[in-house]
């Protein structure tokens, strides 16, 4: 296995600790994490811990996509768990929140419909031989992914402070752009779905 695929592997290893982190119960154990207080906005210290593991995992996904462009190290393994790790990654930070009613669940359902969906393709493409790499709206919907949630764990912040509603704006405008990829992606390889119907 190359350097790129094992930083895909090891973004995918980061998932189960996140979610530890996040459903650790703290209080049961008498353990209380510092919070950080910025003006009037507090940020709680398992948003922080989280946070730097999730930037991790963030820059093992430049990495490992540069590395492999860079070094000609391009495998159809790491093509297909690429964006398998970043889905993971996204989505288990997703449903965490929607489960804790930080965020609603309708862009929640429709995001992972469309990464279903998108799998599904993938894997028709896979028993004809074929590895369909992610698209440019696929890796702008995976950017804009990640900056909705590293504001979730800021708290909405810096925008907080000037009453700006950017998680919002950008939980929802991520969703559009999710769909709307899913949708290209459709249309990019309706030959390949047309044949194995």
């Amino acid at each position: 296995m190359n350097l790129p695929n094992k930083l895909t592997m090891f973004r995918i290893c980061l998932i189960p600790l996140i979610v530890l982190v996040y459903i650790f119960p703290y209080a049961s154990f008498s353990l209380t994490l510092p919070q950080l207080r910025i003006s009037f906005v507090l940020i709680p210290g398992k948003n922080l811990i989280i946070l730097v593991l999730f930037l991790i995992g963030c820059i093992t996904d430049f990495l490992d996509g540069y590395l492999a462009r860079s070094r000609e190290m391009v495998t159809s393994f790491g093509k297909f768990l690429d964006p398998i790790a970043d889905k993971l990654l996204i989505n288990t930070m997703f449903i965490l929140f929607c489960v804790d009613s930080v965020i609603p669940v309708v862009p929640v359902l429709i995001m992972v419909w469309r990464d279903s969906v998108v799998d599904g393709i993938r894997m028709m493409a896979g028993s004809k031989g074929v590895v369909l790499p992610a698209g440019f709206l696929g890796k702008l919907k995976t950017i804009l992914q990640m900056i909705t949630v590293v504001l979730i764990l800021l708290a909405n912040l810096p925008f907080e402070l000037i009453a700006l509603p950017a998680t919002d704006f950008f939980l929802w405008f991520s969703t559009f752009i999710s769909l709307f990829s899913g949708f290209s992606y459709f249309m990019a390889n309706r030959e390949i779905i047309m044949e194995s119907v």
